[in-house]
């Protein structure tokens, strides 16, 4: 397997998505897209979301526009179920709210003779795929954990300073509590 770019590389540019992959070869402008790496989006007791057993919610919210690559969303959501199930086993629940929905290309770079596309001109000056990204918007919701308890927010809350050096945006973490149904 090929070794990743930098993050710098894709996380701080000024992207148009491109996404656009059809089940109709003739109308899809890429042909092949890599599978994204997340695993799972929500983890942890989902019986009891769905009661409402959760008073607080402990969210990481971006505050400016970057990409997020998937294989760093997956890092984040290992890390945070890792931690939640030393410190609360069973009594949380988690869900990924971005998806990876914007495609990364690259171009090889050839290594004699100054030719950057592999000698083909043009016409593969697109590049190949080379990973997925989600765009996160400032202000849009990265993760959120579901606590029953003040205990379970500040574990979460902690949880989520160690997640932020593995995310490329600079970011909050807000504890907000619930009213009523979590699901709403």
């Amino acid at each position: 397997m090929a070794s990743l770019r930098k993050a710098s590389s894709y996380s701080r540019k000024k992207v148009r998505p491109y996404t656009r992959k059809s089940s109709r070869k003739d109308k899809a402008y890429i042909r092949a897209v890599p599978f994204s790496k997340i695993v799972k989006f929500s983890t942890g007791d989902v019986q009891g979301r769905n009661s409402g057993k959760y008073k607080y919610a402990v969210k990481l919210i971006s505050k400016e526009k970057v990409q997020m690559r998937d294989n760093s969303i997956e890092a984040c959501r290992m890390l945070i179920t890792k931690q939640m199930d030393k410190h609360l086993p069973g009594n949380y629940y988690l869900s990924v709210k971005i998806y990876p929905h914007h495609i990364l290309r690259e171009n090889k770079l050839a290594a004699g003779a100054g030719a950057d596309r592999l000698s083909s001109g043009m016409r593969h000056s697109f590049g190949i795929t080379v990973g997925r990204a989600a765009i996160i918007s400032p202000g849009k919701e990265v993760f959120i954990i579901l606590c029953a308890d003040e205990k379970g927010a500040r574990i979460a809350r902690d949880t989520l300073t160690m997640v932020k050096s593995k995310t490329p945006c600079k970011s909050t973490i807000r504890i907000e509590k619930l009213a009523g149904d979590p699901s709403k």
